[in-house]
């Protein structure tokens, strides 16, 4: 399989799409991780963060906001990437088996269907905070939460762009 159709084989535009596959992996035994996010700059933070949860189970499942779900979180400025490159980058990730698009402000419903065994995020949420995890707890699942990488935000990221911008146009 050519790399191209490797990344387009692990992109879905919803959860039924993806259904076939997931139902494929808990045939074989597989431990499913899932985690979230708007991946808007994905920086080193988010790859260090991917990869320890990939670490957690057989294999990884990415919801990703679409568009829509980044404007509503983040602002009529965002997202700055476009849901389609968003979504290209992340499933050319080694450690990602599958992404999936989401629209709505939390993965909630698409954790509702997928019923993964190990839920991750990163550390900065309180257990209660992080969307779908009273679903995996009742489940018998696990929810773990990922220490960030010190330094690495996209919106620190952000401010230093539109101030190094403000330096060289002044």
């Amino acid at each position: 399989m050519e790399p191209t159709e490797i990344i387009q084989s692990k992109i879905f535009e919803n959860f039924q799409d993806f259904k076939p596959l997931l139902d494929e992996w808990r045939e074989a035994g597989y431990t499913i991780v899932f985690s979230n996010g708007c991946f808007d700059l994905v920086h080193r933070g988010h790859i260090d963060s991917l990869a320890k949860a990939a670490e957690l189970g057989d294999r990884l499942i990415v919801g990703l906001n679409s568009d829509t779900s980044v404007t509503l979180l983040k602002g009529i400025s965002r997202p700055l990437i476009d849901q389609q490159s968003r979504t290209i980058l992340l499933a050319s990730l080694l450690m990602v088996d599958a992404v999936i698009i989401f629209d709505e402000e939390t993965p909630y419903e698409l954790i509702k269907a997928i019923k993964p065994d190990i839920l991750a995020k990163g550390s900065e949420y309180k257990l209660e905070e992080i969307a779908g995890y009273d679903i995996v707890l009742a489940n018998g699942g696990k929810v773990e939460r990922i220490e960030l990488t010190e330094g690495f935000s996209t919106t620190d990221i952000i401010h230093k762009i539109k101030n190094n911008l403000m330096y060289f146009t002044d």
